[in-house]
């Protein structure tokens, strides 16, 4: 019987130290996710300008290349398929400046984990939706609306068909707190949480105003969402 005393000890000792192993890694996690979104939603206040001037050229290359192109066409599947279209092309035109700050990001949060997975699955998957929403080619947007006017408003082009497919499931804005991270945050932490709010706040701002050019397009078109 006193043979499994010391036996017992360690595991009761290693039951005592796996929450304090538990608790250093998840803040060692926290602290580099959070430098990692921070510095991300920081690159992406900072490009703002380019960002607004980029989805307005879209309405430019609209006005230029192919006015009127959905002349006279229903408003149906279809025609949403391709308003959606002009959502992906004028938010991958306007991220253009922010891909070395998504590839940063994608670098420094690739691995890490949490205790509670809710927040590592949180994560890995907006990683995963911002990995593939930037991976994506913006699209030749009058190219395709030409080509379902071409079909007699019947079928939108295959282009059109695997963009909006990859796109919409994916479209995130920049920058995720994961709910629960809180707890985890040092007093540092929670400074960079707070910047990183203030900055989302003003990207989602300038995102909220992009809907009016998106309207001039659609009008310039003259397509229905």
């Amino acid at each position: 019987m006193l043979k499994r005393v010391p036996a017992i000890v360690g595991a009761m000792l290693a039951l005592a130290v796996a929450p304090a192993a538990a608790s250093g890694s998840d803040a060692s996690a926290t602290e580099t996710y959070l430098r990692a979104n921070y510095a991300l939603v920081k690159a992406g206040h900072a490009h703002l300008g380019s960002s607004i001037a980029a989805y307005k050229s879209v309405l430019s290359s609209v006005r230029r290349d192919c006015p009127r192109a959905a002349a006279e066409s229903p408003q149906n599947a279809q025609s949403t398929e391709l308003s959606n279209e002009v959502i992906g092309t004028m938010v991958l035109t306007a991220g253009r400046p922010d891909r070395p700050a998504v590839k940063s990001y994608l670098r420094a949060v690739a691995g890490l984990r949490w205790s509670k997975a809710s927040i590592t699955h949180a994560v890995a998957g907006y990683a995963s939706m911002l990995r593939t929403l930037y991976n994506l080619p913006v699209p030749d947007l009058c190219g395709d609306v030409k080509a379902w006017a071409a079909s007699h408003f019947k079928s939108t082009a295959s282009s059109t068909v695997s963009f909006v497919k990859a796109f919409y499931p994916n479209w995130v804005a920049l920058g995720l707190i994961p709910a629960g991270l809180s707890r985890l945050e040092s007093s540092q932490g929670r400074a960079l949480a707070r910047n990183s709010g203030r900055f989302e706040y003003q990207i989602t701002n300038v995102e909220a105003q992009a809907v009016e050019t998106w309207g001039d397009i659609m009008d310039e078109l003259l397509l229905s969402p």
